[in-house]
């Protein structure tokens, strides 16, 4: 059974940036945020910088709209990384995969119906292209990296505060006549990232599996499991499925129109 409600229904080697020096020793706190480019088949792929740190994961037991799987603990990153500044538009895919699986199609929304497994094919074609910034490579993130960036840090519900507005972000459509929108359409939270909440459910690398009850260094989700980690809420979801806590999952192999994906750039040591 699903956590998530199912339905019915000539290369770019140039690397670009704003303020930026380099992606070595990128650690400073006061580098979060920092945007940096990367065209790739010429388009460009915005990154910001999230700086190693540590921040408490999940929710405590009087949160509003706590699930049962959102036992709050303490999370350190030790190494920072950069995350796509949206999600990954149907232009972006298309370029790379030759294909657009999406249902509401144009080039700037976010690409969707794409499974964990299409996913992971996406990333392995960026990575063999070579066009990632020395030391780095091309990933889903992890669980805790997905909420740290969404975060930016943030304790409240969502990044924006306790209660999420549609002037905010794209959830609770629902209807017929209501869909993805273009990605960057609403306000970005501190570190530059935007539609972190609603739009389209983002695929995090994870197992699905239990939180851990103490605090934990680094961690890389569940071992083994059956489905994989979904972030974020989407365009046809209330807002208590975008909080910032929140979490779901499917199987790796499931595909709908409300599902997408977000890079990050991680270090290939890890």
């Amino acid at each position: 059974m699903h956590k998530l409600v199912h339905f019915s229904v000539f290369f770019s080697f140039l690397l670009l940036a704003v303020g930026y020096g380099g992606t070595q020793g990128q650690n400073a706190e006061s580098d979060v945020g920092k945007r940096m480019t990367v065209a790739i088949k010429g388009l460009e792929y915005a990154f910001r910088w999230c700086p190693p740190g540590t921040f408490m994961v999940g929710n405590p037991a009087s949160g509003a709209d706590r699930d049962n799987d959102e036992t709050q603990h303490q999370v350190t990153l030790t190494s920072g990384f950069w995350m796509l500044e949206t999600e990954v538009t149907q232009q972006m895919w298309e370029s790379v995969m030759g294909n657009n699986p999406s249902y509401f199609k144009g080039g700037n929304l976010p690409v969707e119906q794409v499974s964990w497994n299409d996913c992971q094919e996406f990333v392995k074609k960026l990575n063999d292209m070579k066009v990632a910034p020395a030391g780095y490579k091309f990933s889903l993130p992890t669980e805790s990296q997905w909420e740290y960036a969404c975060r930016a840090g943030t304790t409240t519900a969502y990044h924006f505060g306790d209660t999420l507005t549609q002037q905010q972000a794209n959830f609770g459509q629902g209807g017929d006549t209501d869909k993805t929108k273009d990605v960057g359409s609403y306000p970005s939270n501190a570190w530059g990232l935007k539609d972190m909440h609603g739009n389209v459910w983002e695929w995090c690398l994870d197992w699905y599996g239990e939180y851990p009850s103490g605090a934990v260094t680094d961690p890389m989700g569940a071992e083994r499991g059956s489905n994989r980690v979904l972030r974020g809420g989407s365009w046809y979801y209330d807002a208590q499925y975008c909080r910032s806590a929140n979490r779901s999952y499917s199987a790796p192999a499931y595909r709908i129109f409300s599902i997408g994906l977000r890079l990050s750039l991680v270090l290939e040591s890890r």
